[in-house]
């Protein structure tokens, strides 16, 4: 509806939207992504507290073994697709892994510039005593809603994750290349 027009609904006149709810309704994309960073930030206390320093491992080393136990043997790049993590912190941690005897890189006979890692005996280990905390975080994070809204909160969750990540005809980012500085 255009500024200034009204709507009949039910023979009452429906007024257009005061200041106040027009720039509410502006400001929902700042409050989703604001509460987004807070979520993610909240989801980290249970391992910052409980397992960062009793393991030594740090947040990226982390999710990289997860990653690798639940996925299999896997490539950096893949990992990197799969946990959102960049390149360049990937690369980090698996020589931190690697360095720290919980992974193996081994060059992949077929492609060798392809280097697979996969978790050693210490690193599946850890992974085994791992995973029942982090199911204990993922209960807890949905504990309070019912099945349809875990659904749609992953259905949306999948959307905003494919937004992100969508890629124009030359393969840049989409959402690195709409959101620069002007």
């Amino acid at each position: 509806m255009a500024k200034g027009q009204s709507d009949q609904w039910d023979g009452a006149v429906m007024q257009p939207e005061n200041d106040a709810v027009s720039n509410e309704l502006k400001q929902q994309p700042t409050a989703v992504l604001h509460g987004l960073l807070k979520m993610t930030n909240r989801l980290m206390a249970p391992f910052s507290t409980h397992l960062a320093s009793q393991y030594k491992i740090s947040l990226n080393e982390f999710r990289l073994l997860m990653a690798i136990g639940r996925l299999g043997e896997s490539a950096s790049h893949e990992l990197a697709d799969h946990t959102g993590v960049n390149v360049m912190s990937v690369s980090r941690a698996v020589a931190a892994l690697e360095r720290h005897g919980r992974i193996t890189v081994t060059p992949d006979p077929r492609n060798r510039r392809r280097k697979s890692l996969s978790l050693t005996e210490e690193g599946q280990r850890l992974f085994e005593v791992m995973k029942p905390q982090t199911e204990k975080v993922a209960d807890f994070l949905v504990s309070g809603l019912s099945n349809d809204d875990v659904e749609a909160l992953h259905r949306i969750m999948n959307t905003v994750i494919d937004t992100l990540e969508a890629k124009d005809e030359d393969g840049n980012s989409l959402f690195l290349e709409r959101t620069k500085p002007e």
